[in-house]
């Protein structure tokens, strides 16, 4: 059901009663703080050539390719006969929310799917993508990254555009933008260059990181990646009877598993329009340095995708083969010896086979991993993480008693992890106990759509080699060396001439960040805000649409008279535009 919004001043009065009822449900459950979202998400468009076959299934096979990049929540929309949109998400696994019942409900041969990974203090089922608006033409929208201009975007939405932002998903206000640039041309119908010129003005707009998906009822399915081509998102072909399917997806492990052949990217600044006549392309942005996210190699992405040309796989080779290099010289000068290496599962097993090879040093899995934990670095709470490390994994005493072991890590970020597993393998027997980080010291945050903590909670920040290994509680700590990582990455496209390194150089390649934006950010991430209450007004700029952290004049947190929901539960997004068919009978 598709609802439409009267005048303004019956909007006004209608959102004052949902807060009302908001207020109700929020006091009687927990308080859920306003935090800006910023995550690595899983996004996902198919188009098949027969309206008649619903796209559903393979929307949720596909997601569940991706659930690596999200496990906090999923949703699904899809396109049926007459332009109409079926919805199904909430929080959860995509096999927990996608059941058979809420699988046929789905009607319609495209669709858009969407997992998020979880943010700390934001689990609110309102943030759940893909987003809708109804006007113009109906848009469905899904997004990874994070923008750094949505102060001025805000404004711009609440002063000149007049558009409501309701929850604080950067995904919603880039939904917005864009269908506000479309709104622009007034034309009952529109046709691929309305699109491109919409997306190209959205380029202009907009500041960050980002790949995403749209579907216009109707019409088809558009893809378009940010200028720099930081986040990924590529797209593939598939025959079918006389025609063909399309599929756009951030990993090609999608295309791969679904019989999608001819994978390529989407070019930074490009934007990709699929409708059942064919395909437009279009570079919609003006010329900007190309620098894909190194992190992505480093640890999200799977290691049987290909992104931009580069095997995860064999970057994650290569990776292991450098720090080899770099481990051998480090031990050599402090005359140590090592008996075994052992990887932090699962990022890390690759590389520290191969380093392993390279010293011919046994290699041998210490650590048995629970697969139903999720990951850790980016779970809220400092207690929470550490709980979980040791729900986590197991150490097999058998592969550490009196031996010196070097554990091969993708990354150090808060220590946490680190710290746990150094003291597992201590407990359990090791007498030396040396890591070694494939990636380099992180001492700046990640703003592109990657939770990573606050300055002072990296556990690199204002510390050398030495620090960090007392920090951890390690006798040594190796890092791979920066240029050795973008090397282990390059070689295999040397096309890619520049990777965003900003967590290791505090160099952000889209500029606009400066100290107080950081501070801004760190001021929402660190831990100790995370229990934050929030104070709700109508349409708070701050709060992207009611709901910012309030303080005193003494600078303590007033108690909240309207909770963080800033959008509908599951089951009543009707009340704002799409039904919700999760949990329905």
């Amino acid at each position: 059901m598709i609802d439409t919004l009267g005048p303004l001043s019956v909007h006004a009065r209608c959102f004052r009663i949902f807060q009302s009822i908001s207020l109700f449900t929020v006091r009687k459950s927990r308080l859920i703080p306003e935090r800006k979202l910023l995550m690595v998400c899983g996004i996902l468009g198919l188009l098949l050539h027969d309206p008649s076959v619903d796209a559903a299934q393979e929307i949720n096979e596909g997601l569940s390719l991706l659930q690596h990049r999200g496990q906090d929540a999923c949703g699904i929309v899809t396109c049926g006969p007459k332009g109409r949109f079926y919805q199904c998400k909430a929080n959860g696994m995509v096999r927990d929310v996608f059941d058979k019942n809420a699988i046929s409900r789905l009607i319609g041969g495209m669709g858009v799917g969407h997992v998020r990974y979880p943010t700390a203090g934001s689990s609110n089922n309102a943030e759940a993508q893909p987003f809708y608006v109804n006007s113009p033409y109906g848009i469905v929208f899904a997004h990874n990254g994070n923008l750094i201009n949505t102060a001025s975007l805000l404004q711009f939405m609440d002063a000149t555009a007049h558009r409501h932002i309701n929850t604080s998903s950067d995904s919603e206000l880039l939904l917005n933008i864009f269908a506000n640039n479309l709104q622009q041309t007034g034309k009952f119908r529109i046709n691929e260059e309305d699109i491109f010129t919409a997306i190209g003005g959205l380029m202009k707009q907009c500041k960050g990181a980002y790949a995403c998906v749209a579907m216009l009822a109707g019409f088809g399915i558009i893809a378009f990646r940010d200028p720099n081509g930081i986040r990924p998102i590529g797209m593939g072909v598939r025959k079918s009877g006389s025609g063909r399917d399309y599929l756009f997806s951030s990993e090609s492990v999608v295309a791969d598993a679904s019989g999608f052949g001819d994978w390529e990217d989407v070019k930074p600044g490009e934007a990709v329009i699929i409708t059942r006549s064919g395909v437009s392309r279009r570079q919609v942005s003006d010329p900007a340095t190309f620098a894909p996210d190194i992190f992505e190699f480093v640890y999200f992405a799977r290691p049987d995708s290909v992104l931009d040309g580069i095997s995860v796989y064999r970057s994650r080779m290569a990776m292991g083969d450098a720090l080899a290099e770099e481990v051998k010289k480090v031990l050599s000068a402090r005359n140590l010896t090592v008996d075994v290496v052992i990887p932090v599962p699962d990022t890390s097993r690759v590389a520290a086979l191969n380093l392993a090879q390279k010293l011919q040093l046994p290699y041998r899995e210490g650590f048995i991993k629970n697969r139903y934990v999720g990951r850790t670095f980016i779970m809220p709470g400092q207690q929470m993480r550490r709980k979980n490390v040791r729900r986590k994994l197991n150490a097999m005493a058998l592969e550490f008693v009196d031996k010196n072991v070097l554990l091969v890590d993708d990354s150090i970020v808060r220590g946490t992890t680190s710290k746990e597993i150094v003291q597992m393998a201590k407990d359990v027997g090791a007498k030396k106990v040396i890591v070694a980080s494939c990636a380099p010291p992180i001492r700046y945050p990640h703003v592109y759509g990657i939770d990573m903590p606050s300055r002072s909670e990296l556990v690199a920040y204002n510390r050398d080699t030495e620090s960090i290994a007392t920090a951890i509680g390690a006798d040594l700590v190796v890092f791979q060396t920066l240029p050795d990582l973008v090397s282990s990455i390059r070689h295999l496209n040397p096309n890619i001439t520049t990777f965003d390194c900003s967590m290791f150089t505090g160099d952000y390649i889209t500029g606009g960040v400066d100290e107080a934006y950081l501070a801004h950010i760190e001021g929402l991430r660190a831990d100790n805000v995370k229990e934050k209450v929030v104070d709700g007004g109508f349409m708070a700029v701050n709060g992207k649409g009611g709901g910012v952290a309030r303080a005193d004049g003494a600078g303590h947190d007033r108690e909240a008279e309207v909770g963080a929901n800033g959008g509908p539960m599951n089951g009543a997004d009707d009340t704002v535009g799409l039904h919700n068919t999760w949990k329905t009978n």
